[in-house]
């Protein structure tokens, strides 16, 4: 009879041990999402980011980065999405994150001119600096993104050489 008793107690053991790891590998895998617009727009899920907007998520609501929804859009080259958060009255262009950087500058340094032209034309400012003390210019890693911002920058026409490393991208202006 004891050894029923004993066997009995470490089955019950085992099955409520075996219920709360199926627990913590549940909780685990069911991510909370903060900041769902901001997850919209690095997928560049425009129904999704339709379905925040639809329901009043803040559109310049700040990610544990520091970054915007519309920095996230512009760092994966999701036209689509920034034409979207384009038409929200109160969107904010110029929004830093905790490394300095803006939507122009994640834009200009992934190369996605057409996004950079976007963004100059909505009036985003080409003077600011990150916290390496890098305008958006110097971040670009193609031509057309750094002529749109020479442009922008008022210094007139310019010719611009990209030169590709391994590791790095660098542009010569004449």
């Amino acid at each position: 009879m004891k050894l029923f008793r004993t066997n009995y107690f470490l089955q019950q053991v085992y099955c409520r041990c075996v219920y709360i790891i199926r627990v913590a590998v549940w909780w685990k895998q069911a991510e909370s999402i903060d900041n769902p617009l901001h997850e919209a727009a690095k997928r560049g899920n425009l129904s999704w980011l339709r379905e925040c907007l639809d329901n009043r998520v803040g559109v310049n609501g700040l990610d544990k980065a520091g970054s915007t929804a519309l920095y996230w859009a512009c760092h994966g080259g999701h036209k689509d999405i920034v034409e979207m958060l384009f038409t929200q009255p109160n969107i904010e262009l110029n929004q830093q994150n905790k490394l300095g950087d803006t939507a122009l500058h994640a834009a200009a340094w992934k190369g996605y001119a057409d996004i950079v032209q976007l963004l100059l034309a909505k009036g985003a400012r080409t003077d600011l600096r990150n916290n390496e003390k890098k305008l958006a210019l110097d971040m670009a890693t193609n031509a057309a993104c750094a002529s749109l911002l020479k442009k922008k920058q008022g210094t007139g026409t310019c010719f611009v050489h990209l030169i590709r490393t391994d590791s790095n991208a660098f542009l010569l202006y004449d």
